[in-house]
């Protein structure tokens, strides 16, 4: 087997709007793509209505072109699941798992149909090396959010003022100091623990919500409190060198890095939307460089050579022109 490359990834496609973004992914020559959620805007209760989005974005000619010629990983959030910051509660959750797995290719017999979710993990090894991509459920087992009190007036009234005086815009969730809140579930825990206990030189937590950044407002894995911490014990409890995250959601892209608190420098690559974008911009104070508010995907290349190993980090526009990046050295992603 031959190591990937390059790897691109995005979230949030519409399935009913154009999606010219797959002419400057495809000029990309990915040797992968990770979809990570929102790959269409299902929003229903219906499963018949749930498939007939599925079947609109394979019609899509550009994802046609992409599926006919680039493997491809996918995990799914909110609107794919089936509904709007949608978790454990939705009603639809079992017949959402069984058109995901039917949609992107699972066999019958794979552990996504059977799991409380469709958490999974992929490793490719040759030449001495390994790299895993992990990719969490954050929406099967996730226990309901916390809103923040804006003293009784509406979020829309509320952020439209915070816009018109330029400020940040936050999004209407906080963080849940509950123990008992949980985007994953103890049986998926328990799975990720011992992903993370598998050998790798390079891991990618493929994320549908953003990891490290700190309260954007919207969902997000620093609203649960116990989670964010538990997945930081985790890598430095597993020795699990060599991770970054890359993740979606946000309709905008960002890169974040957190310093504090952390077994070695971690590392979000944030791509959104492959055509949704966002007007404005949310906090974020781990945030390193600019804000990409236009449509766009992200790229990792892998420079896999021992001696300066390294991995670009980039969000390119639709015009295939890289506006955020970051290099990343492997050697950084290590306990010191």
């Amino acid at each position: 087997t031959k190591l990937p490359v390059h790897i691109a990834f995005g979230s949030c496609a519409d399935q009913d709007k154009p999606q010219p973004i797959w002419e400057v992914v495809l000029a990309s020559r990915p040797d992968l793509f990770v979809f990570l959620g929102d790959n269409i805007y299902g929003d229903t209760r219906d499963p018949a209505v749930l498939r007939e989005k599925y079947a609109r974005l394979a019609a899509q000619p550009g994802f046609r072109r992409l599926c006919a010629e680039v493997p491809i990983l996918a995990t799914w959030d909110d609107h794919d699941f089936g509904e709007d910051d949608a978790g454990a509660d939705y009603p639809m959750k079992v017949a959402s798992q069984e058109i995901f797995c039917d949609f992107w290719g699972e066999p019958a017999g794979s552990p996504r149909r059977r799991r409380d979710g469709i958490y999974d993990a992929v490793t490719f090894a040759a030449a001495g090396r390994r790299l895993q991509i992990i990719l969490p459920d954050l929406r099967y087992n996730r226990t309901p959010l916390r809103k923040l009190d804006l003293g009784g007036m509406p979020y829309r009234e509320w952020s439209k003022k915070l816009t018109e005086a330029g400020g940040e815009v936050p999004g209407p969730y906080e963080r849940n100091p509950d123990s008992a809140a949980s985007m994953l579930g103890e049986a998926q825990w328990r799975w990720l623990e011992a992903q993370l206990g598998e050998p790798a030189d390079l891991r990618i937590f493929a994320s549908s919500l953003q990891v490290v950044a700190d309260f954007p407002g919207w969902e997000a894995w620093i609203n649960y409190a116990e989670d964010h911490q538990r997945l930081l014990q985790t890598i430095r409890k597993q020795r699990a060198d060599g991770l970054l995250c890359i993740s979606g959601d946000t309709h905008y892209a960002e890169i974040s890095r957190l310093d504090t608190n952390v077994p070695y420098p971690l590392w979000d690559i944030t791509s959104s939307g492959l055509t949704e974008v966002w007007p404005v911009t949310p906090p974020n104070s781990r945030r390193r460089g600019g804000v990409l508010r236009e449509a766009n995907f992200g790229l990792l290349t892998i420079d896999w050579d021992s001696v300066r190993a390294s991995v670009l980090a980039q969000a390119i526009d639709v015009t295939g022109k890289p506006r955020l990046e970051a290099r990343i050295p492997l050697g950084s992603l290590s306990r010191a």
